[in-house]
């Protein structure tokens, strides 16, 4: 790929993986896939979500409430989640058979108490900036290629908000997995195509 054009890996980690905090069904499997289309990127960015254990998405910090169960936030609306990710745990490591060492930048979010992040550019208040966009403006790229768990949520949200920020962006459907909670999957590749976020498989790379 030009240098124009990077590759963002979103949360591969253990914590979204089959037995993790968190899982996403499949979140293994698309490892391979991420290790096989990484190489034909000279610029990779991955992310990786890095909780206190006290962060306030999680529902175990909400007596009464149970994962999933929603609360009103002073930014709005926020699903309560298992505990995952904790700073420092095997939960948050990423995975150890990403094959992705030419990755230049490591973005963590999330750790922040009091704001729940999914996006790789802005937090859940929707306010508070990761500095992706800045830094991918500084090193003139202007096309993105998404990938990482999971599809309707971290993977939705970043795609959107590169959109929102400027950049091209298109989402790997393979090399991505979905939570899929209450129909969330169908709403986040509406509101993509809406976006004109592109959706292509790791074959057409």
């Amino acid at each position: 790929m030009n240098p124009h054009t990077a590759l963002l890996v979103v949360d591969v980690q253990y914590g979204f993986m089959p037995g993790g905090g968190l899982p996403v069904a499949g979140g293994d499997a698309i490892v391979p896939v991420i290790n096989r289309i990484a190489p034909r990127f000279a610029n990779v960015v991955l992310t990786q979500d890095w909780h206190p254990a006290d962060h306030v998405s999680f529902a175990a910090n909400h007596p009464g409430r149970q994962p999933f169960d929603s609360i009103r936030l002073p930014y709005g609306e926020q699903v309560l989640w298992p505990t995952h990710c904790v700073q420092g745990t095997r939960d948050a490591a990423l995975h150890d058979g990403l094959r992705v060492d030419h990755a230049q930048l490591i973005i963590r979010k999330g750790f922040r108490r009091e704001i729940d992040s999914y996006s790789a550019f802005v937090e859940a208040d929707r306010r508070t900036t990761t500095g992706l966009a800045a830094y991918l403006q500084a090193r003139g790229i202007r096309r993105l290629f998404l990938c990482g768990l999971a599809t309707d949520y971290c993977v939705a949200w970043s795609a959107l908000d590169a959109r929102a920020a400027g950049f091209s962006a298109t989402v790997i459907e393979d090399a991505c997995r979905a939570i899929d909670l209450e129909g969330s999957l169908a709403r986040a590749w509406a509101d993509m195509a809406a976006a004109g976020v592109g959706r292509i498989r790791s074959d057409q790379i």
